[in-house]
């Protein structure tokens, strides 16, 4: 019987080993990380996720992080009980929970741009904006993202949001749960007390030109997972990930083989 809380996920490459999970962030899905999966295919199974509130996995009013991790758990237990996690900002922020509640399902834990703090900025804004675009007067995705750019201001941002728009027969809808995500704004944005630490290695990757990273970051980041190391890709802001794809590959593809 199907699980009805399992996230919805897509396999890459049929070969053996310990499966790589990645996780996206927040507006996000698995889709956006079809390229990167593809690419690491070539050497191990990988698995990329939507989570809860996101693309087509399922609804629910709890988007806290420990809600994210046990949904990782049910998804890895699919997979046979352990694999490595890739995790991007609120992706990495569900990851770091998973890791430090259940080690043992962790084989390598990569961590992109995204520190175990509270940040200061929301994203309701962005929210707002999506709730105020009459889907129902629109037939296209393309259609969504130029008035999403009338009121964001932003091209590539709007580009993004756009891709969590279904085009199913004519008809638009979000495949993200903007009312939760609104109501979790304030957890998503936060980080839960969290007893121990993960003493095993662990990757951080940030970007040089992102701010989610700081010194508090690092401290926090040092503190809960003693054994880590951070990388910084010079050039690359938030989406490094997106804006250098192949020095961002490249370090996964070494430390994975490392």
């Amino acid at each position: 019987m199907t699980n009805p809380r399992l996230l919805n996920f897509t396999s890459y490459g049929e070969g053996s080993g310990i499966p790589f999970l990645i996780v996206h962030g927040l507006f996000g899905s698995g889709r956006n990380w079809r390229a990167i999966a593809r690419h690491l295919s070539k050497d191990q199974p990988v698995v990329t996720v939507d989570l809860r509130n996101h693309g087509h996995s399922f609804w629910d009013d709890d988007n806290s992080y420990p809600a994210l991790a046990s949904d990782l758990t049910y998804v890895i237990n699919e997979l046979g009980g352990r694999a490595n996690i890739l995790g991007h900002s609120m992706g990495g922020k569900a990851a770091m929970v998973l890791a430090l509640q259940n080690p043992q399902m962790v084989n390598r834990l990569i961590i992109a741009d995204i520190a175990p703090i509270k940040y200061h900025h929301t994203q309701r804004e962005n929210i707002a904006i999506m709730q105020s675009v009459p889907l129902e007067n629109f037939d296209r995705r393309s259609a969504v993202q130029s008035a999403l750019e009338d009121k964001t201001g932003d091209a590539a941002l709007s580009a993004f949001l756009a891709q969590s728009v279904e085009v199913d027969g004519g008809n638009l809808r979000w495949m993200l749960n903007l009312d939760s995500l609104n109501q979790n704004m304030g957890p998503i944005i936060g980080f839960p007390e969290m007893d121990g630490a993960y003493d095993r290695e662990a990757l951080f990757i940030r970007g040089a030109n992102s701010t989610y990273v700081n010194e508090a970051g690092k401290t926090a980041i040092t503190c809960l997972f003693p054994c880590a190391k951070i990388l910084t890709i010079d050039g690359a802001g938030h989406w490094l990930h997106a804006e250098k794809t192949k020095e961002f590959t490249i370090i996964l593809g070494e430390y994975l083989a490392s």
